[in-house]
């Protein structure tokens, strides 16, 4: 347990750094999509994306 006593935030989460950068690249990608698809798969690529470093956070501060 060595390395969750460094863990003081859900920010420091390797896991979390990581899907927030996932998060960022994909609407950096989906910026670029057609604006017809705004409400289309657009929205649902950055819902999706969005939602893991959100439902890691969530469950971190819920331990």
């Amino acid at each position: 347990m060595k390395d969750m006593d460094k863990v003081k935030d859900f920010k420091d989460l390797i896991v979390w750094q990581k899907a927030y950068q996932l998060a960022l690249l994909v609407y950096k990608i989906t910026a670029n999509f057609p604006k017809s698809e705004i409400y289309g798969i657009t929205l649902q690529m950055r819902k999706s994306a969005v939602s893991i470093p959100s439902n890691i956070a969530e469950g971190y501060r819920r331990q």
